[in-house]
């Protein structure tokens, strides 16, 4: 049925989905080349891989929200935290007048799920995409006719998104080593193909980023300013504490990194710049977090809400530590105007398994470069393990 549907996966793909309608209903929000508010940095080239936001197209996707119109659909993943964080999410967006729908896609369920859903978005009017990189996305996508897209933010992914899209190239997640392979991958090889296509601006089709990373401006398409200005007029102002705080990530997780390396400069860091907190990510497991607090000391909390409105609530430490994540450019953003600042921590290339792509290296380093260029952050290093880590 017409209308503006929103497929997500995550909790923070629904927070951005949640700045994008607030920006639709508050009057626009502005194209990428308007300069940042005061205060909040700029824009420039991390090497040759993100540049500033160019003008907004002619013609682009600006056309307003009204009130209900959005219709969120979320697709949970299996993880228990992630979901309970979507259940969090869900009643926010539910209490700004959106529409929801759970819909389990995956396991036993997704089958009868799957049509009925398929129909609605159809013929949606608009489409908002949190990850242009799931294949639950593209599926959906590639059987839609609607002429306007739009993709918000799934974290520091945008950027790499939108550099393939601007050459052209097939969607492969940055911390892949390659495009998937086998049966499988060759049967899905042409919704693939037709999701891009419906990614990419042609006549009759419009397409906006609305992100608050510095990413490539493809051809044709709009890309517009997320400054997590709903985040920032919905909750806080925090209470800040006197420590500091350790941003977790799930770079071990997905394969990037070493474990071992991992622990020993979580417990430097917190050695070197009095860490007492360490903010888990959604993904991390029981067993690495029970090192982590076994080797560093540290408070282990577990945010049941993506960690912007956590530090937008607070409370939140004095300064911030985080390695090279999404967080290093959106908790600048919603901690704007208190007294609670952010530290990117370097990776080096001897951290990186086997199985890590040759991208990660250079995409980690392009992360770190942008956040200090866009918000000033200082870059630390990471000092030596001290003895009870080694």
């Amino acid at each position: 049925m017409p209308g503006t549907y929103a497929l997500v996966e995550s909790p923070v793909q629904l927070l951005n989905v949640l700045e994008w309608a607030h920006a639709r209903t508050a009057g626009g929000t502005a194209p990428g080349g308007t300069p940042p508010p005061e205060g909040a940095g700029a824009y420039p080239a991390a090497g040759d891989r993100a540049a500033a936001p160019g003008p907004a197209a002619p013609g682009a996707a600006d056309a307003p929200l009204a009130p209900g119109e959005l219709t969120v659909v979320v697709l949970p993943p299996r993880n228990a935290t992630t979901r309970g964080q979507l259940l969090r999410m869900s009643g926010l967006a539910r209490d700004e007048g959106h529409q929801l729908l759970w819909r389990e896609v995956r396991g036993p369920a997704g089958p009868g799920a799957w049509p009925a859903l398929a129909r609605r978005l159809r013929a949606a009017d608009r489409l908002v995409i949190g990850d242009p990189f799931s294949r639950w996305a593209q599926l959906l996508l590639a059987g839609s006719d609607t002429r306007r897209v739009v993709v918000v933010d799934d974290g520091t992914a945008t950027m790499e998104f939108t550099a393939q899209l601007s050459r052209g190239e097939p969607l492969v997640r940055w911390h892949r080593a390659a495009a998937p392979r086998g049966a499988r991958a060759a049967l899905f090889a042409p919704v693939a193909r037709r999701a891009l296509r419906g990614l990419s601006p042609v006549e009759g089709r419009e397409v906006e980023v609305f992100t608050a990373m510095p990413v490539e401006h493809p051809p044709g398409v709009t890309v517009r300013r997320n400054d997590l200005a709903w985040t920032r007029g919905r909750f806080g102002p925090p209470q800040i504490t006197g420590g500091s705080d350790l941003v977790g990530t799930s770079l071990v997780e997905t394969g990037v990194i070493h474990e071992d390396r991992y622990l020993g400069a979580v417990a430097s860091l917190a050695a070197e710049y009095g860490v007492t907190r360490y903010l888990a990510h959604r993904k991390e497991g029981p067993e690495k977090l029970k090192r982590v607090a076994a080797l560093a000391g540290l408070e282990i909390v577990r945010p049941d809400l993506p960690l912007e409105l956590v530090a937008r609530t607070g409370p939140i430490g004095r300064r911030v530590l985080s390695f090279p994540s999404t967080v290093v450019h959106t908790l600048p953003l919603v901690l704007r105007g208190t007294d609670s600042g952010v530290s990117v921590c370097e990776i080096t290339d001897d951290w990186l398994t086997e199985r890590a792509s040759p991208r990660a290296g250079g995409f980690l380093a392009a992360v770190i470069s942008s956040a200090r260029g866009a918000h000033g952050l200082p870059v630390l290093p990471v000092p030596l393990p001290p003895p009870t880590a080694i």
